[in-house]
């Protein structure tokens, strides 16, 4: 494959241009503002041009590699409704995506990904900001489409809806599809996470495995102002106790040989999973690497987008450019 040219924003742990390598494009700069997200991707790719900055203050005329490149991908943090927005008094998230937007007009990629949550695409709440966005890119001479991606359908082991834009120059757009999905059947947690849950020899890994045969709940990141990891709100932990998982905190070890898995004994009874598991139910390529400790990584991989989601958007997106 011929190399194409990106530049990823927003780029967290990686797990977008990840995927986007494997489908052939080659960043040129990734940039992040959180420090232990941008330590994780120089350790796994050191030869990746990473940028600690937050997207706000990037001045592409400082990075002039990145003009003229194939594509803009963007994994901004998830927006929030008008709702939750006036809770929070925060109407950062939304900068964030209209800046990602934004920097086409400046640098002039060929082709535009971003990635979201799901009711960014058509969800009445969302209306200002896709409002915004069209008028952006119908000015700047692109054409776009709106979708939503379950990662499940591609492989990965988890119920992940994720709203994806993607936008390309007029020339390209009426070539793009949208990605299919590339498995016939789910890949259920126990399938994913067995071997790991055997590693230090529990004994009741394979019971374990064989009832939890369904893909997992969405991973949920969380917010640097809060706590420790775990694996969700309420609901989400009530869905991974279904499966025999303790989803109120992320292990350090996987279970020894010893650990007694009884559900009816509630939480004491229930296995937990190790920020390692968490990279597997993520599909991250198992010598994907993340900095800073547990907490920190634990986010770094809730937040992330799956990458076989990016990959088959990339090659979407490049049969689109004709490349």
């Amino acid at each position: 494959m011929s190399g194409l040219r990106s530049v990823d924003v927003c780029a967290g742990a990686g797990g977008l241009a990840v995927g986007l390598e494997q489908a052939g494009f080659e960043p040129v700069l990734l940039l992040d503002d959180n420090p232990v997200a941008c330590e994780t991707l120089r350790m796994n790719r050191p030869r990746w041009k990473v940028l600690q900055e937050n997207l706000l203050d990037f001045d592409p005329a400082e990075h002039q590699e990145t003009y003229d490149v194939d594509l803009l991908s963007a994994g901004p943090p998830r927006v929030k409704s008008n709702a939750t927005v006036a809770r929070t008094e925060t109407h950062e998230e939304q900068r964030l995506l209209e800046a990602a937007v934004l920097l086409t007009h400046a640098i002039q990629p060929r082709a535009l990904l971003i990635e979201n949550v799901p009711g960014l695409v058509d969800a009445p709440e969302f209306v200002t900001v896709r409002d915004f966005i069209h008028k952006e890119l119908e000015h700047l001479g692109y054409r776009f489409e709106w979708f939503v991606l379950n990662a499940a359908d591609f492989g990965v082991p988890q119920d992940r809806k994720q709203g994806v834009l993607v936008a390309l120059k007029k020339r390209y757009f009426d070539a793009f599809r949208k990605p299919t999905p590339t498995v016939q059947e789910h890949v259920p947690v126990g399938r994913a996470l067995r071997r790991s849950m055997a590693a230090r020899g529990w004994r009741d890994a394979d019971r374990w495995a064989a009832q939890a045969l369904c893909v997992a709940p969405t991973l949920v990141g969380g917010s640097d102002n809060r706590g420790g990891a775990d694996l969700g709100p309420t609901g989400t932990k009530k869905a991974w106790a279904r499966i025999g998982v303790n989803g109120g905190t992320v292990a350090d070890e996987v279970p020894e040989a010893d650990f007694v898995w009884d559900p009816g004994l509630g939480t004491p009874g229930l296995v937990k999973i190790t920020d390692a598991q968490a990279a597997l139910l993520q599909a991250f390529p198992e010598d994907w690497r993340f900095a800073g400790r547990k907490t920190a990584r634990y986010r770094q991989i809730g937040h992330a987008s799956p990458p076989p989601v990016g990959e088959a958007l990339g090659h979407a997106v490049r049969r689109a450019l004709g490349a």
